[in-house]
C-alpha cells in the first residue's frame, strides 16, 4: 500500500497542474454500485473492499468515507496510512476538502468514475476558497496498477420477451413521449441496469450483476447501442436491428456525445429513415438533451451546453422499478424456488451441526455439553464452504443463473459485520454456541432474489432472543403496513426501528432497497431509509422493496431478517382524500426459527401473523422438497 501511495503522490506531483489531492470513488464509468474487476479502483490503492467508498489521497495524508454497513470492515481492511471517515458522524468529502486543502487547491479526478451530481457539489463547496476541480486525462490510480485485470469479452445475451414482459419498441415508445414532455431531442442513458432493461438484454460484465458494459443514446427518431462489437453476436445485431437500434463501438459514446450537443447525431445512411425525415423531426425539437445526474459521468456531461440540458432524474429509473404482469409472476415464481434452496440448505445445516459438532440442532434448546473434536479436516464446516453448498441448492434450481451478490455467511462476531464477505484463507468455523446469519441471492432468469435469516443451533441467550424477537417485530410490522399513495420510504423507515427503539438499540443501515428482475439486486430509485434521498421517490404498487431490520453488537453477534415485498392496492374500509392506499405481498419464504423468538414479547397479532406466514411457507415450497425435508419444514413451522 506504501508503494502505491508514493507512486500516486509523484504522479499527483508532476502533473500540470500539480494536484494537491486526488480523488478514487468506487463506482465505474457507469457510476455502477458494483462494478467489475478491472473498475476496482478504490479496492486496490486502500485495501477497503467493500461496495461503497471514496478515497483521497492528498500529498502528506490518505483518508477512506464510507457508510454504517462498513465501519467494522473498514476499520479491520485499512492499513495505519489510512484514516476512516465515518459518513454521517465525520464531515463529508467536500466538507473536509473545503475547509482543509489550501486556497487554489486542485483536486484531480478522473471524470469517467464520477458523476455530474457529485462534481457540481464539489464545485459548490469550493467557490469559497477558490479551489477547483482538475480532469485528469488518463486516470492515474491505472498508471500505477501493474498487474490490473484484463477487460473481458462476454457475449451480450437476449432477455426474451417470454420473461421482460414487454418488448423494446414499447419501451422506445414511451420513452420518446417523455423526451417530448421534456422537449428533449434526446438522452443519455448510462445506468448499465437501465441500458439493459430497455434493450431487453443481459449480460456478465460485471460478477453478480447480469450487466453488460454498455452506453444508449435515444433520440426522437434513432437509438444507439456502444458497446465492444466483439460482444455481438448476429442474434443480438439482428435484435438491434429489428428495434431500429444502430450498435456503434463502446468508446464512439464520446465523439457521439459531442455530435448529438450540436444536433448532428445521425444514424449510419444503411438504416432505414431517410436524412430528410430526421433533419426534419429533430430541427421541430427544442435541442435538450437528458442527462441523469447521478449516473452520468462528468466526462459525458462536459461534452454538452450545460444550457441545454435537463438534469434529472432518467426516466428509465421508475419504468423499470414498477414490474410489469410477467415480471411479477417471474419474480413469485423465482422466490418459491429460492425458498425451498434456503429450506433444504437448513435442514442440511442442522444435521452437519448435530453431526459434527454435537449440536443440540435447529428446535433444541439446549447447552451443547457434548462438543465433539473434529476427527478431520473434511468435517470442519466453515463460513465459505457452508456458503458453496447453499449456492449448491440454488444451482439446482430452474433457470439459476448465479448468485445476485457475494453471500454474507457469518458467524458470531463476523455476523456485527454489516456486509461482512468470508475469505476462505481466513473465515470462521461454525459454532453451534453463537447466532449464524446468512443473506444471500441469486440470479434466477425469471427474477432476483434476496433473503437472510439468523438462526442458532444451541442454546441462544435471553439477551439474544429479545434483540431477535425486537428485529422480527420491527419485520412484521413494516410488513403489515397500510399507507397513503404517494407516501415515501423514508416516512415508513421508523416502523421497522421502534420495538428497537424501545430498548435503545438501533441499526446503521437502511431498511429496503428496490430489487431487479433478473437484474441488479439494488435497484432504485425508491428506498425505505432515514437517509435524504428516500423523501424523494414515492412508494408505487408493483414496485419491489426489501424489508430488513437488523441489530448488530461489535464483537459478539449480529441478527437481521429480511423478505422481499412486492407493493400493492390496499383493501381499506375508507379511502381518506381520494389517494388510494398501499400495501404489501411477502414473496419470501423461509421460516423465522421459533427457538430465538421471546413470545412473551409477541402481540396476539404477531404471532398470528408468524403462524399464519408459516403456514403459506409450508403450502408454496411443499412441491419442491421431498419427504425428510418437508418434515424438516413441517416441525419448524409449527404453529
Amino acid at each position: 500500500m506504501a508503494d502505491i501511495l508514493a507512486a500516486l503522490r509523484s504522479l499527483m506531483a508532476s502533473h500540470s497542474p500539480p494536484l494537491d489531492a486526488l480523488a478514487v470513488p468506487s463506482e465505474d464509468y457507469h457510476q455502477s454500485e458494483y462494478v467489475s474487476a478491472r473498475d476496482k479502483r478504490r479496492a486496490f490503492v486502500s485495501g477497503f473492499t467493500g461496495s461503497a467508498g471514496l478515497a483521497l489521497i492528498t500529498m502528506n495524508e490518505a483518508r477512506l468515507w464510507t457508510d454504517g454497513r462498513y465501519f467494522l470492515q473498514a476499520s479491520q481492511e485499512l492499513s495505519d496510512q489510512w484514516k476512516l471517515m465515518r459518513l454521517g458522524e465525520d464531515p463529508g468529502v467536500d466538507i473536509w476538502m473545503a475547509d482543509n486543502l489550501p486556497n487554489n487547491a486542485a483536486v484531480g479526478i478522473d471524470p469517467w468514475c464520477i458523476s455530474v451530481d457529485t462534481a457540481q457539489r464539489w464545485e459548490r463547496a469550493f467557490t469559497k476558497k477558490r479551489q477547483k476541480l482538475v480532469q485528469t486525462s488518463t486516470n492515474l490510480v491505472d498508471e500505477v496498477w501493474k498487474n490490473r485485470p484484463p477487460a473481458e469479452t462476454n457475449p451480450v445475451i437476449i432477455q426474451p420477451l417470454e420473461f421482460a414482459g414487454r418488448s423494446v419498441a414499447d419501451k422506445l415508445e414511451d420513452l420518446r413521449e417523455r423526451l417530448m414532455q421534456e422537449k428533449a431531442q434526446g438522452i443519455i442513458i448510462t445506468a448499465l441496469d437501465e441500458v439493459a432493461w430497455l434493450y431487453n438484454v443481459r449480460g456478465t460484465d460485471v460478477s453478480y450483476c447480469p450487466v453488460v458494459h454498455a452506453f444508449a443514446i435515444v433520440t426522437s427518431k434513432s437509438a444507439f447501442f456502444y458497446v465492444d462489437k466483439k460482444k455481438v453476436s448476429s442474434e443480438i445485431n439482428s435484435h438491434m436491428k429489428e428495434n431500429g437500434i444502430e450498435v456503434r463501438e463502446y468508446g464512439e459514446v464520446s465523439s457521439d456525445v459531442a455530435l448529438l450537443a450540436s444536433n448532428q447525431l445521425r444514424p449510419s445512411p444503411v438504416t432505414d429513415i431517410t436524412e430528410n425525415d430526421i433533419n426534419e423531426e429533430e430541427e421541430k425539437t427544442c435541442g435538450f438533451i437528458w442527462v441523469d445526474p447521478g449516473s452520468c459521468c462528468y466526462a459525458l456531461y462536459s461534452k454538452l451546453d450545460s444550457d441545454k440540458v435537463v438534469l434529472q432524474q432518467s426516466p428509465l429509473a421508475i419504468a423499470k422499478a414498477i414490474k410489469n404482469p410477467v415480471e411479477l409472476d417471474g419474480l413469485r415464481k423465482a422466490h418459491v424456488r429460492d425458498g425451498a434452496a434456503v429450506v433444504q440448505y437448513l435442514v442440511w445445516l442442522d444435521k452437519q451441526m448435530q453431526e459434527n459438532y454435537g449440536a443440540a440442532g435447529y428446535f433444541l434448546e439446549v447447552e451443547n455439553k457434548n462438543k465433539k473434536q473434529q476427527s478431520s479436516e473434511t468435517m470442519k464446516l466453515t463460513e465459505v464452504s457452508a456458503s458453496d453448498k447453499l449456492e449448491s441448492f440454488r444451482a439446482s434450481k430452474e433457470h439459476f443463473r448465479g448468485l445476485s451478490f457475494p453471500t454474507i455467511s457469518s458467524v458470531g462476531p463476523n455476523a456485527a459485520i454489516i456486509h461482512y464477505s468470508p475469505d476462505a484463507e481466513t473465515c470462521s468455523e461454525l459454532d453451534p454456541d453463537s447466532i449464524y446469519l446468512f443473506d444471500s441471492g441469486a440470479q434466477y432468469q425469471d427474477g432476483t432474489t434476496d433473503i437472510t435469516r439468523t438462526v442458532h443451533f444451541g442454546k441462544p441467550s435471553s439477551h439474544e432472543k429479545a434483540c431477535y424477537t425486537a428485529v422480527l417485530k420491527g419485520h412484521i410490522s413494516l410488513g403489515n403496513a397500510r399507507f397513503p399513495s404517494g407516501t415515501a420510504g423514508h416516512t415508513l423507515d421508523i416502523l421497522a426501528r421502534v420495538p428497537l427503539w424501545k430498548d435503545g438499540l438501533d441499526y446503521r443501515h437502511g431498511t429496503g432497497h428496490g430489487i431487479g428482475s433478473y437484474l441488479n439486486v439494488h435497484e432504485g430509485p425508491h428506498l425505505i431509509s432515514f437517509r435524504t434521498p428516500a423523501r424523494h421517490v414515492p412508494l408505487q404498487a408493483s414496485m419491489t422493496v426489501t424489508d430488513e431490520p437488523g441489530y448488530y453488537e461489535d464483537g459478539n453477534f449480529g441478527i437481521r431478517l429480511e423478505n422481499v415485498l412486492v407493493i400493492k392496492e390496499a383493501d381499506t374500509k375508507f379511502n381518506f382524500g381520494d389517494k388510494g392506499y398501499l400495501a404489501f405481498e411477502h414473496i419470501t419464504w423461509a421460516p423465522y426459527q421459533k427457538k430465538l423468538i421471546d413470545q412473551s414479547l409477541l402481540t396476539p397479532e404477531e404471532i398470528e401473523w408468524v403462524n399464519s406466514y408459516h403456514s403459506t411457507c409450508r403450502d408454496i415450497l411443499a412441491p419442491y422438497l421431498d419427504e425428510s425435508e418437508m418434515a424438516w419444514l413441517k416441525r419448524s413451522t409449527e404453529p
